[in-house]
């Protein structure tokens, strides 16, 4: 088969194969940009994570959140989460949980896509199969002639949607495995990484809580003043 009987197979299976056609597009379009966008994160995010942990063993937290500030990577959103929450321990947890789950939704990001794409295709491709066998005995009928015979070559041309659909389909799958494999690696990495900057992060405030109660109470208050004497 060349090229010009494959667009004439093309061109046979109508607005179907357009849509079929449409959608191997899309999940390629959207594989090179998962694929870019995925391309060292985990490598971004251990190095951001060194960075801002090495002040925060120090105590040193103004460093520690100017760090993730100037830090241009998604993750940075995690670190600030945690570090603004410094003057309470008690929400350090909550902060950094709630923070990985945007993250990790953003890595996901149009991988539904390919999986609704991958499910729903083949049947695309089989509706347009009956609609071109659907229009082959209509015509036979019409004619009010022909057998098998007439009705073939109508037959395997519709067929082609059906084709397309499975191999659209399978591009599609696959496509969805690899990233989700990707990205379920990715966040099971950051996982570990946010329950060591959570130990961390309250740590700190612990420090720093205590540094603070130990400051106020080498300064006596207002209240506390020796009153003048009375002579």
């Amino acid at each position: 088969m060349n090229w010009t009987e494959l667009f004439e197979l093309v061109k046979q299976g109508g607005v179907t194969m357009a849509i079929i056609l449409g959608c191997s597009v899309a999940a390629l379009v959207i594989g090179i940009e998962r694929a870019l966008f995925l391309r060292g994160f985990t490598a971004r995010a251990q190095e951001l994570h060194e960075t801002v942990l090495k002040p925060l063993l120090r105590g040193d937290t103004a460093q520690a959140l100017s760090e993730s500030n100037r830090a241009q990577v998604m993750v940075a959103t995690i670190y600030r989460a945690a570090l603004d929450r410094i003057g309470k321990p008690e929400r350090i947890a909550d902060g950094i949980d709630r923070a990985r789950r945007e993250v990790v939704q953003a890595m996901r990001g149009p991988l539904w896509m390919l999986a609704t794409m991958g499910a729903v295709l083949p049947f695309i491709g089989l509706f347009g199969t009956v609609v071109g066998i659907l229009r082959s005995f209509r015509s036979m009928a019409t004619a009010g002639t022909g057998g098998f015979g007439v009705v073939a070559s109508g037959i395997s041309e519709a067929l082609i949607t059906t084709a397309a659909g499975i191999i659209v389909a399978v591009e599609a799958v696959v496509l969805y495995n690899i990233f989700q494999t990707l990205v379920s690696r990715a966040a099971f990495s950051l996982g570990l990484r946010c329950d060591e900057l959570s130990e961390v992060a309250q740590e700190a405030a612990l420090h720093a809580q205590i540094r603070s109660h130990s400051g106020s109470a080498s300064i006596p208050p207002p209240s506390a003043s020796v009153p003048p004497s009375h002579n």
